[in-house]
């Protein structure tokens, strides 16, 4: 390993199949009916597009994958955007797209004889492998940045049995630990810079474009952290054309919140050369990466598709995320930048009303209950540089209301909520 770079999976046999692109819709299209066990996962379903296990005993699952796509119609007005989509892989086990290639890369630790699988994490990460390392008779082990992540995520690991570290640094100084602990002992790493990760991670574009009946969108819009999932679904959707799948690449554009925008400034100011490493911050907790791993792999991605890479704020993220609710799916802080972005690459008109958009959301909105629970009572934002900007959200909030228990107080409430807001969607 001279260049030093992550390690990629590629098979020739994908492409020179006798399977063709047309056997392998219908084959996969008949599993859905399906009761074995391999074909409940929407990620095994495409095994032919995935590497091999040497036994089916070895594989890892909880029935991930299976994903739905919801149309967005209050936000197709909003936006202007005709065809708009939401590719909710919040709904996956354990509430994150982590599942989709946490299935198959504990299926090959398990399968290597791993007592011991290992991450360092925000949060999503932690939660999907503490799980699979639980189910396929593995112990964990965690690090994760003290005070910098959700609760509800930390709270997943510790009951799927991890060993978990807090750590007084950021995400990628436990990065950085775990790549030096790995080399010193028997532990398999599981952040996303394990190739399998990837491979599993793929099939969130082609379940996708199956929902869409093989016919490409014009973009896909992610959000952008450590950057292995833009990094899968440009990979996934380069080898469907590849193999007579799709006929046209969508563009695939990746978004990030301002305060932790390593890729744009690398794209930006250094041409995608080289990275340009950031100290994050950002209330997004998923994303608040400053030194991403798979950087090159979503530079190739962008420069391959001809997708943007785009910035959003604070109160952006916010507004997106409470949009996004409105439609009643909700999604977790780091998702919602999607949103948020979509908006921006319409006012730069890179994306056009006419075209279709899917936004990825990766995590569900119980991921962080802290966040939206702040934000309703008007205090996310509070003693911040955005505690001014914020103002403009208050017609998003929606706060508890405190009232004895009267039969006439709560109809006069309901009243006042009638008077305040006649042109609700849903009234």
């Amino acid at each position: 390993m001279q260049c030093q770079n992550l390690l990629e999976i590629t098979d020739p046999s994908w492409k020179s199949s006798c399977l063709s692109a047309a056997a392998l819709k219908s084959v996969w299209r008949e599993r859905r009916g399906s009761s074995a066990s391999l074909d409940l996962s929407g990620v095994w379903r495409f095994r032919e597009l995935l590497p091999a296990p040497q036994s089916v005993q070895n594989i890892v699952t909880l029935r991930e994958g299976n994903t739905p796509l919801y149309e967005l119609p209050q936000l197709s007005r909003v936006t202007g955007v005709l065809r708009l989509y939401a590719k909710h892989q919040g709904m996956n086990p354990t509430g994150s797209f982590k599942d989709a290639g946490m299935t198959v890369a504990a299926t090959f630790a398990r399968q290597a004889g791993y007592r011991w699988v290992a991450c360092a994490s925000t949060g999503n990460t932690s939660a999907s492998m503490a799980a699979y390392a639980a189910r396929g008779g593995m112990r964990s082990l965690v690090l994760v940045p003290e005070g910098k992540i959700s609760w509800s995520k930390l709270s997943q690991a510790l009951d799927y049995g991890a060993l978990t570290c807090q750590l007084r640094t950021d995400f990628d100084g436990c990065l950085h630990l775990l790549q030096e602990l790995v080399r010193s002992a028997p532990v398999y790493q599981l952040n996303s810079i394990n190739p399998f990760r990837l491979e599993g991670q793929k099939t969130l574009a082609l379940e996708l474009l199956e929902q869409l009946d093989w016919q490409p969108p014009d973009h896909i819009i992610v959000p952008g952290g450590n950057l292995g999932n833009s990094s899968a679904i440009g990979k996934a959707l380069m080898e469907m054309l590849d193999v007579g799948l799709i006929s046209s690449l969508p563009k695939l554009s990746v978004i990030q919140a301002g305060g932790a925008n390593p890729l744009v400034r690398t794209v930006r100011e250094a041409g995608g050369k080289h990275l340009v490493s950031v100290q994050p911050e950002t209330r997004a907790t998923a994303i608040r990466i400053g030194n991403p791993a798979s950087w090159e792999k979503a530079v190739k991605v962008l420069e391959t598709t001809g997708g943007m890479c785009e910035q959003v704020s604070e109160v952006e993220i916010a507004q997106a995320k409470a949009e996004i609710g409105a439609e009643g799916i909700g999604c977790e802080p780091a998702s919602a930048v999607t949103l948020a972005g979509l908006k921006k690459l319409l006012r730069q008109g890179f994306v056009k009303s006419e075209e279709s958009v899917v936004l990825v959301l990766t995590g569900n909105l119980l991921k962080d209950p802290d966040y939206t629970m702040e934000f309703h009572r008007g205090d996310l934002f509070k003693g911040s540089p955005y505690e001014n900007e914020s103002a403009r959200l208050n017609s998003f909030r929606h706060p508890p209301v405190v009232l004895d228990a009267a039969l006439d107080a709560v109809i006069q409430t309901l009243e006042q909520a009638e008077k305040s807001d006649p042109t609700h969607p849903n009234g």
